[in-house]
């Protein structure tokens, strides 16, 4: 809630915990009484794109915001961020990414030889971590690897907990092991949209790893022999298994005892909305209808290898038709793939004679005798079958207009589950094989990310730190509202109890108009340039002529670029033959300093100039207002500084209290004004003695 709430993750990726709320990004009010689900009444009205077709008249912002509040993208944080981010910079021999059977594997060879390996696993389990920790290998689980870049550079965010939320990695290795196995494909039938329709390796973890049953009856549909295993897995857990409906007339892998199998025969309906009921099954031939009770199914249409971090570091893929998947085509230097990732499967999942199209036959639909219900291709943005059949009669071809044109994989999942399917679908409807309608890009992150991660924490003023006065606790003190000028805390107003910021401001101004103001001008930038060719040099930065200045006088100057594009401006003043001191605006100072170095370093290299930025050097106390003078004398400044003596738009070195001071005779609104420069940490004490004499001449800060 508040500065802690985080839109669009993944339910999975959260870890249950003492007063964590959780809420559907995609329901309103809630998922039992969506608000929202009306729209499926209207679904003939809103294929997809049609946000492109229709509401184009007579303006999109009339509809845009309605649009973009019903795309089930959550509302972001209120309030600023409360958690604690860091990061953390490694060097690695071995970065092996996955810490499954393979990577395990891999990390104990690496480590056994000799090499420092780090190991980053995702999940909160580790296989084999005894083993791995007792051959000296470094493991951190919770911790995804989400980008491969060129160098062998490779960036990680960690859930940590406790005191720091997530922790960014950001890892240089020698060599690369990618062991991060790979991803279920789902089967594709009539309503399978139904809470209750899961991927079969997410029941069989559920079951295994954390002692849950995700249904009470679970049918399996399939398309590959993995299916057959999750089914005795799920038996001798003492789940009970009502059928395996396999699309392939034959299978490598036999079903649990009891358990009966449907060859050739598809899911062609599923009853219930909230919740799977019963699912009916046909032959793919077509024939007789067949109905089980089950509220669970465990969908297992085969396998997609995870290459995207392959892909990131540049590898290409090639479509493996034996197994219907996109495997790693060459091998990439420093960069190892192993396992599933690979294609590398155990011989009880090896996907051999997986069919591409794993979807109920026309034969099998038309056996239902009715109007079967949405096939949906990417469950999380709702696009259907029918979405990339009508892209591909509305003549998009590439995989990328694909994808954006019905949004296909464009959710927190990344088309990790959907892209194939969606493929095999618009390589049938466009004459072409998978591997010939080809992938979409892969991009960083591999999984969702939040921007606080990314940052490491640098937000607010560990992103840009705001720089304070010498005198930030005297106005502090006095009541001083601070608010950022120019990357400086500086006080905005004095506001007395009651008083709104804008009214104090006004109070103010009038009092330095009729009376006296005091002002810090520390954050003013101070440069000083010196050298034989000072002047010649100004005269090429600034509009005018700098060189005929006099020692002690002042001029009002305006900088532009080489396309004579004003960038700064200021007062330069002459503290000598060869010296110069040059006040540009507050949030201009290291930018003008940096082209005064530019210009000398590039294009006039042989002027003897130095380029020296004192601005934390000087602080500069301001006073203004028609009293200014007589408030400077009662304080005990020298005379010379009388307006009678010293004349607008000059400049005097003196000494006052012993600290040496350059005094500017000049005026930003027009009234009496003296800029003091005196040395930053003697600001305070200055501020204080005007304060406490200004009294009686009604002074405002």
């Amino acid at each position: 809630l508040g500065g802690k709430r985080t839109p669009d993750t993944r339910a999975t990726d959260i870890a249950a915990a003492e007063g964590l709320v959780c809420r559907s990004c995609n329901a309103w009010p809630s998922l039992k009484l969506d608000i929202a689900a009306i729209n499926a009444r209207f679904a003939a009205l809103l294929p997809a794109g049609f946000y492109y077709k229709t509401f184009m008249w007579p303006h999109w912002h009339l509809f845009e915001p309605t649009i973009r509040a019903m795309a089930g993208l959550g509302v972001a944080a209120d309030a600023a961020d409360p958690d604690r981010y860091d990061e953390v910079s490694r060097q690695a021999e071995v970065l092996v990414v996955g810490g499954g059977t393979a990577g395990a594997k891999a990390a104990l060879a690496a480590a056994r030889a000799g090499a420092q390996v780090l190991l980053l696993e995702a999940s909160p389990h580790l296989t084999e971590a005894n083993a791995l920790r007792a051959a000296g290998v470094e493991c951190h689980t919770r911790c995804t690897v989400y980008g491969l870049y060129d160098h062998g550079l490779a960036a990680a965010v960690q859930t940590v907990g406790g005191a720091v939320r997530e922790r960014l990695w950001k890892i240089r290795a020698q060599r690369t092991v990618i062991a991060i196995g790979a991803f279920e494909r789902p089967m594709l039938f009539p309503d399978n949209d139904r809470p209750g329709v899961m991927l079969a390796s997410a029941v069989e973890q559920y079951a295994v790893r954390y002692g849950v049953a995700c249904g009470r009856r679970i049918v399996v549909a399939t398309a590959c022999d993995s299916g057959y295993r999750t089914a005795q897995v799920l038996k001798a857990a003492g789940m009970d298994v009502a059928a395996i409906v396999d699309v392939r007339e034959r299978s490598g892998a036999e079903a649990p005892a009891g358990v009966v199998v449907y060859r050739a025969s598809a899911i062609v309906a599923v009853a219930g909305r909230r919740a799977v009921r019963s699912v009916t099954i046909a032959p793919q031939a077509g024939g007789a209808l067949q109905t089980i009770a089950a509220d669970c199914i465990a969908s297992a249409g085969g396998w997609t290898p995870a290459v995207n971090l392959y892909s990131m570091a540049g590898g290409k893929l090639r479509w493996a038709a034996e197994s219907s998947m996109f495997v790693p085509a060459l091998a990439l230097p420093r960069i190892e793939m192993v396992g599933r990732c690979a294609g590398d499967f155990e011989a009880a999942d090896a996907p051999l004679g997986v069919p591409a199209d794993n979807r109920p036959s026309s034969a099998a639909l038309a056996s239902l005798g009715r109007q079967p219900g949405k096939v949906f291709v990417d469950l999380q943005n709702d696009v259907s079958a029918s979405d990339v059949e009508l892209a591909a009669r509305e003549n998009y071809r590439s995989v990328e207009h694909l994808k954006r044109y019905t949004t296909m994989g464009m959710a927190t999942e990344q088309g990790k589950t959907s892209n194939v399917n969606a493929l095999v679908l618009m390589g049938e409807h466009t004459g072409r094989t998978p591997g010939e309608v080809g992938t979409t890009k892969f991009r960083p992150p591999f999984k969702p990310v939040t921007m606080n991660a990314i940052a490491g924490g640098r937000s607010g003023e560990r992103f840009k730190p705001l720089k304070r006065m010498p005198g930030h606790g005297w106005h502090e003190a006095r009541g001083g509202a601070m608010e950022e000028f120019g990357g400086w805390l500086r006080p905005a107003a004095y506001p007395q109890v009651g008083e709104e910021l804008v009214a104090a401001a006004e109070r103010e101004a009038l009092q330095v108009r009729t009376r006296v103001g005091l002002f810090e001008g520390s954050p003013l930038g101070k440069i000083e340039v010196i050298g034989p060719d000072a002047a010649d040099f100004l005269d090429l930065m600034y509009v005018g002529t700098v060189s005929t200045l006099q020692v002690g006088s002042a001029r009002y100057g305006i900088l532009i670029n080489e396309n004579g594009v004003i960038f700064d401006d200021g007062i330069v003043s002459r503290l000598g033959p060869e010296t110069f001191f040059v006040n540009p605006t507050s949030g201009g100072a290291e930018r003008v300093a940096l082209a005064f170095e530019e210009w000398l370093q590039c294009e006039y290299v042989h002027h003897r100039v130095l380029i020296a930025p004192v601005t934390s050097t000087w602080g500069n106390v301001t006073v203004s207002g028609p009293l200014a003078w007589q408030l400077l004398q009662a304080a005990g400044f020298d005379a010379t500084l009388a307006p009678t003596a010293m004349k607008h738009m000059t400049l005097r070195e003196i000494t006052y209290g012993g600290v040496a001071m350059r005094v500017l005779r000049a005026s930003f609104g027009g009234e009496l004004g003296y800029e003091i420069n005196l040395p930053a940490l003697h600001t305070p004490a200055l501020l204080d003695r005007l304060w406490e004499v200004g009294r009686d001449y009604g002074v405002v800060p």
